[in-house]
């Protein structure tokens, strides 16, 4: 059986919410100013509530500011009867520049209503908090109301969690480039108030995929309904005709949701169009196309996320307008840079240049085992159009890269830039633990929201080795070395002889842990089972080499044979299913490899009778949804597709097609979560640079950017106030703060990415044709520096073949010449073969016979798995 699904609540949720608070909401007490206004709040004995009103001195009638103190960066005034202060500028976070009160008492269970008048000049995102004095300045209310330099009135509720006769009230005031006026006023506390429910808005009761949905795909839809008996439904176009019609089916109550619904199945319907919409009940759906135009734009919007997560680099606006910033972590005041970074105090006696990589999601930290499998996934993303019949070509130029134009696909490119930071991670040669892989690098301790990559002032350093982090460049790095082997030898040279390295180091330290404890600056990330790292890891070493050690141990590990699909699909800590996936999808020489290919496919039965039983069309049905959610789910289409490219049987195509719509808006919030996709779609992703809903100024996420999605354990402060109770499906909310439900990461976008070239791959839907020719390949002979092959074509249609175009891809850097009766050419690792004047022509049930030379790779030459002949897949 497979072993539970790891999820961060295990790990980052434990330790770093407390962690995280004391970051994001807080300042250190120390910061605080020690002049007369600082110390009589500071000395101020507890007592209790003189009345209803639990904040003193909140109107500054009489132009007395005590027990109100400040951090020694400003100085403030109560003169007209308001409390005004000039806060500087040139701050880093919202905790450097602080005005708050001490001693606030509070009751459990106890709700309260907070609230005060206030202006900006400028206008400005404050921070208003009741929190935890202390470390670790847990905040039981975080709010961020714009105030504008004519007063305006702001009010919030919430619930205190725990008894407390020391709360404090502050507002952070800092991360300003420029100074700016703040004043406030009519500031209370008051308890006995009503709780404030909080009420998505869900919109119409029809629930559909608001993108698109292909003319020759399934098309379903989920409406809220109280209705038992079927309900008539109609879809209309754009025009508002009615185009076609039928009735629902009643699917009764849906746990994960709460609601009573019925399924619509407009499949039928097959003419492309956009802005129709679908009514029934009563209620009027949002609108969506039926057209395939979205997808090929999601597949690069879905990439092109990547460049502006990219550190160590400017990153350009002319490539990304609106999204161009300077470089982060190059160690230009006031950041201290990732060129020569130390590590922890006791960790390690050197330094090193670990620039580059992607951070790794809101935050400017980079992990090793969150970067491996999104880096793994752009890969295979690539990998897939040498493999799969309906992939559609990745190229150079697509994603307008810096690197654009050099001759190297952009999805590689892109993948490099992470791949390259991953190398930089391994344990210098000649060190302790040479050839491991630092787990992380990241801030000193937490920084607050939002603030840009440059501006990061904290100290960066380097976490201790892990195992898990080493299996995950051994993987990559043997992945890439056959990727790159085409385009840059040397350069997958340099990965394969790093993979090799790591592997034999996480031999020799198999056992080597992150502490989940380590959640100070950056997340845990910690893993305490790497069973399904070595498997995944000697599964690409086998891939890439071929060789007997990595077969061996494949074959012997649990993993190869264990129920890996299981009902909360894969992410960063369950990876064995990269391992299996690409065992199955990519040629390779393994025993058994018929098998492999069949759990694939098992698993794939499974997570398409999931589909199929929901009424909202997901795969994914725990009893509580997991952190990332989102990203489960499309790694479970990752399987179901995958089992499409083994088999070509349209069911699992469909289960992918159906399966999309949970993410853009057949679900119970009506919602898409990916920004920019859909007529309501996820803005506010959690994101320090990303951070418009704090600050006007910057941007919202880039197009193309997914957000978590619901989590029922609900591990932040903005989510346990407002879905405290929620259905699992409701546990999720679109606003900056929310980091448990709303945060994006590079490992979450990479199955987006994979699932949305799979969707463009297949055109308007229409089932791929089945090809007329058999095709033998055998390789007759292999030495050291070459090959030598032998390819027949047979006829196996009912009319000729006039005139033949071959074209199948190597797995690494194989090179054709000497060709003899063919006309052959390549490009990367793809080859066409041509016919020559005598042999255009194949009758029906015959055969003609190519052959060549070519020259070895970096590893392993297995025949090809997929061979098409004037463009259709052949046997």
């Amino acid at each position: 059986m497979i072993r539970p699904f790891r999820r961060w609540t295990a790990s980052l949720a434990v330790t770093a919410a407390a962690t995280l608070a004391a970051s994001l909401l807080s300042a250190p007490a120390e910061a605080r100013d020690t002049t007369a206004a600082g110390a009589a709040g500071a000395s101020a004995t507890a007592a209790e509530p003189e009345g209803p009103e639990q904040i003193r001195n909140g109107t500054f009638d009489d132009g007395v500011t005590t027990p109100w103190w400040h951090t020694a960066n400003i100085a403030f005034d109560a003169a007209d009867g308001r409390l005004c202060a000039d806060i500087p500028g040139g701050t880093i976070n919202p905790w450097d520049v602080i005005i708050g009160q001490d001693d606030i008492p509070l009751v459990q269970d106890e709700t309260y209503a907070f609230a005060f008048s206030g202006a900006a000049d400028p206008s400005r995102v404050v921070r208003a908090l009741v929190q935890l004095p202390v470390d670790p300045y847990t905040a039981y209310l975080a709010a961020n109301p714009q105030l504008t330099p004519e007063t305006t009135s702001h009010s919030f509720t919430f619930t205190s969690p725990v008894s407390l006769p020391n709360g404090q009230v502050v507002f952070q005031l800092g991360g300003s480039a420029t100074p700016w006026r703040f004043c406030v006023d009519d500031i209370s506390l008051r308890g006995g108030a009503e709780p404030e429910e909080y009420e998505p808005d869900t919109g119409p009761r029809v629930r559909v995929n608001q993108v698109a949905y292909l003319p020759k795909g399934p098309k379903d839809a989920t409406v809220v309904t109280d209705a038992e008996a079927a309900l008539p439904w109609q879809l209309k176009n754009a025009g508002g005709t009615v185009v076609a019609s039928g009735t629902s089916t009643p699917r009764g109550l849906d746990a994960s949701s709460g609601q009573n619904v019925h399924s619509i199945d407009f499949g039928s319907y097959t003419t492309a169009g956009t802005g129709y919409t679908l009514t029934a009940d009563g209620e009027t759906s949002r609108p969506f196309d039926i057209s395939p135009a979205a997808y090929q734009t999601l597949r690069t919007d879905a990439l092109k996320f990547y460049y502006t997560q990219r550190s160590g680099v400017a990153i350009r606006d002319d490539l990304r307008p609106g999204y161009g910033r300077p470089a982060g972590h190059v160690g230009v005041a006031p950041n201290q840079g990732d060129t020569d970074v130390p590590c922890q105090p006791g960790v390690c006696d050197y330094r090193l240049d670990v620039s580059g990589g992607w951070y790794d999601a809101g935050d400017h930290g980079k992990y090793v085992v969150n970067g491996g499998i999104s880096v793994a996934q752009l890969m295979s993303e690539f990998e897939r159009t040498k493999n799969a019949a309906t992939a559609a070509p990745l190229g150079d130029g697509m994603l307008a890269l810096p690197e654009s134009g050099n001759g190297v696909p952009d999805i590689l490119d892109e993948a490099r830039w992470e791949q390259e930071f991953l190398l930089k991670m391994q344990v210098p040669a000649g060190k302790p633990y040479a050839g491991m892989a630092h787990h992380k690098i990241h801030d000193q301790n937490w920084t607050g929201l939002p603030l840009m990559p440059h501006l990061d002032p904290q100290k960066r350093e380097l976490h201790p080795v892990s195992t898990a982090a080493t299996l995950n460049l051994a993987a990559t790095a043997a992945q890439a070395a056959r990727l790159y082997a085409p385009y840059d030898a040397a350069f997958a040279a340099a990965n394969l002889s790093a993979a090799r390295r790591a592997w034999a180091a996480a031999k020799a330290n198999p056992a080597i842990l992150a502490s989940p404890s380590d959640a100070t600056g950056g997340g845990a990330y910690n893993d305490d089972n790497v069973a399904d790292e070595f498997y995944w890891a000697a599964a690409e070493l086998f891939i890439t080499t071929g060789e007997r050690e990595f077969k061996d141990y494949v074959l012997a590990s649990p993993q190869h044979t264990a129920d890996i699909f299981g009902e909360r699909g894969f992410d960063w800590g369950s990876v064995a299913a990269l391992g299996r996936l690409d065992l199955a999808t990519v040629p390779n020489d393994l025993p058994g490899r018929a098998d492999v290919r069949a759990s694939v496919v098992e698993g794939a039965d499974a997570y398409l009778a999931a589909v199929e039983a929901h009424p909202y069309g997901t795969p994914y049905n725990p009893a509580q949804y997991d952190w990332g959610s989102n990203n489960l789910v499309l790694n479970m289409m990752v399987v179901m597709a995958s089992a499409y490219d083994i088999t070509g049987t349209p069911k699992y195509r469909n289960g992918v097609l159906e399966g999309i719509g949970y993410i853009f808006g057949r679900n119970a919030l009506n919602q898409s979560y990916v920004t920019g996709y859909g007529e309501v779609a996820s803005r506010n992703q959690h994101s320090r640079w990303y951070a418009n809903q704090l600050d006007p100024a910057l941007p919202n996420p880039p197009a193309g950017t997914l957000a978590g999605g619901p989590n029922s354990f609900l591990q932040d402060p903005t989510a346990a106030e407002k879905l405290q109770g929620c259905r699992p499906q409701f546990c999720y909310i679109d606003d900056i703060e929310s980091w448990s439900t709303n945060e994006l990461t590079i490992n979450w976008n990479s199955p987006l990415a994979w699932i949305s070239a799979f969707v463009a791959g297949q055109g308007d839907g229409t089932a791929r044709a089945a090809g007329r020719c058999d095709v033998t390949y055998t390789t007759h002979g292999q030495w050291p520096s070459g090959f030598t092959t032998q390819v027949t074509i047979k006829n196996t249609g009912t009319t000729a073949i006039n005139g033949w175009s071959l074209v199948w891809s190597f797995l690494g850097g194989q090179k054709t010449e000497a060709p003899w009766n063919v006309s052959l050419s390549q490009s990367g690792a793809t080859v066409t073969a041509k016919n020559l004047s005598h042999n255009a022509r194949i009758q029906p049930g015959s055969s003609i016979t190519f052959g060549f030379n070519g020259k070895g790779g970096v590893g392993a030459n297995p025949a090809p798995d997929l061979i098409t002949l004037n463009g259709a897949a052949c046997a």
